[in-house]
């Protein structure tokens, strides 16, 4: 058994991995054995599931375990054992609630009756209209049109559109500073690895993109939070982040944030690009809920015009998730080195899906089904943030546009442990810890209103806070 201490200066993760390497060191586990799966460790040593997932990582990093897909974890007795050949188990793939489970299948339904924790919006309210409008046009056209590869950039008609549709938000850019990708994910996914090499300080939202942050510390980045205040981000402990560690690049979504909801204010945003010029980095502005904006705030590359912000933007949120078009607009010679990147990571992006949102961006219902859809948005801020309240839920702020609320009840300390719990209830809840940078537990919860308004999701909270 091994004996943990939570007050002490060591991590516990430090803890798991020199407790279970000092056991095969000393041949009390054996070549082979299986060690218990991460849930289970977590239940056992009461500990989080993320503590458990990234002391099991570093082990294998370190040698001392084979991680076996669909079977487990297995000791090894040095770096040159050859993994055990394990036939996987139904059981093994069961749903855990880690870092990994909402990138790999928050896309899934996976049983659960109702989703307040998911980040998509309800497919009734995306533009099922205009894509099948589209769909229609396109299929009474030429298909030599769409049907090989496309330009290296993307669809040069659709990033004229994009130049026309970013001076809504003051952003003045050529069609040529203008890149296409497969949603804003790769949009992303090209900037990481282009910017960021291992080793390097990366500022981040802190609570954040799940997504972007599992991308960071692929690429072997330090992750340095910057706390999402209702302005924004805290500006003091930016500058002071700064000083300490030169970051080189800080990757936040400026607007409607997931997970709080928060925009930057002009004050912080002009603070912002002050120190960014003052100490020299960029800014990766992730702009994804632009759409879901009725305010027409002005984009921080607006204010910076494309000198130290890299905007990404897309259109999963005005058309459909399913539609993987997302671009990133910036100075034109870093366009011109990044599209080597897009072509060597999967050649051209589709050029059936642009065309697709060419014609739906074209359309002139795609405007009044974004008010529409606003509307929407408002009225479930109203509602979900009134049965949040009367749940005695505590609420960071109230945007009243976006897909998100931030709340916490003061008398439930751990949300993770709460989301387990809801899953027994077939409830899908996105607890804090899945958007913290150090993926520490926090009581916070994230609540997607347009999902949030079943009876039974308060019921749950009054019932677990009771």
């Amino acid at each position: 058994m091994m004996l943990l201490d939570a007050s002490s200066p060591q991590s516990l993760v430090n803890q798991i991995v020199a407790g279970i390497s000092l056991a095969i060191n000393e041949q009390r586990l054996s070549p082979g054995t299986k060690l218990p799966s991460i849930r289970k460790f977590a239940q056992t040593y009461k500990v989080s599931h993320f503590t458990a997932v990234e002391a099991y990582d570093r082990l294998v990093a370190l040698g001392y375990l084979s991680a076996v897909r669909n079977a487990g974890f297995y000791v090894r007795s040095g770096p040159d054992t050859p993994a055990p050949q394990v036939q996987a188990s139904a059981s093994d793939d069961a749903f855990d609630f880690d870092a990994y489970l909402l990138l790999q299948k928050v896309f899934q339904p996976m049983g659960m009756e109702l989703r307040p924790g998911i980040g998509l919006l309800p497919e009734q309210w995306t533009d099922e209209d205009g894509v099948q409008r589209s769909l229609r046009a396109l299929s009474r056209r030429e298909p030599s049109a769409f049907c090989g590869y496309g330009h290296a950039k993307g669809c040069a008609t659709l990033r004229a559109r994009m130049a026309e549709k970013l001076l809504d938000t003051r952003v003045n850019a050529h069609p040529e500073q203008i890149l296409l990708t497969s949603g804003a994910s790769h949009a992303l996914d090209l900037l990481v690895r282009y910017l960021v090499h291992r080793g390097d300080s990366v500022l981040v939202d802190e609570p954040g993109y799940h997504n972007l942050f599992l991308n960071l510390r692929l690429q072997g980045a330090r992750l340095l939070g910057v706390p999402r205040t209702r302005e924004g981000i805290d500006l003091d402990v930016l500058e002071a982040q700064i000083r300490a560690h030169r970051p080189k690049v800080f990757f936040t979504n400026t607007r409607l944030q997931c997970p709080t909801g928060t925009s930057l204010s002009l004050a912080v945003a002009h603070r912002l690009l002050l120190l960014a010029q003052q100490y020299d980095f960029l800014i990766v502005e992730n702009d994804i809920y632009a759409d879901l904006d009725p305010s027409g705030q002005q984009a921080l590359a607006g204010m910076d015009q494309l000198s130290r912000v890299i905007y990404v933007g897309s259109f999963s949120k005005s058309i459909a998730p399913a539609l993987r078009v997302g671009f990133i607009a910036a100075h034109a010679d870093l366009i011109d080195e990044l599209v080597p990147l897009k072509l060597v990571s999967g050649l051209t992006t589709s050029a059936i899906a642009e065309e697709l949102a060419l014609d739906v961006l074209l359309q002139g219902r795609h405007r009044k089904h974004v008010k529409q859809l606003q509307a929407n948005l408002a009225q479930a801020h109203e509602t979900v943030a009134h049965k949040l309240e009367a749940a005695g839920m505590q609420i960071f702020t109230k945007p009243h546009a976006g897909l998100f609320l931030w709340a916490r009840h003061p008398l439930i300390e751990d949300a993770t442990a709460l989301a387990m719990g809801a899953r027994e209830q077939k409830i899908l809840l996105a607890p804090g810890q899945l958007f913290m940078p150090d993926a520490r537990v926090v009581p916070w919860l994230r609540f997607n209103v347009a999902h949030a308004q079943d009876e039974r999701i308060y019921r749950l909270l009054e019932r677990e806070a009771g």
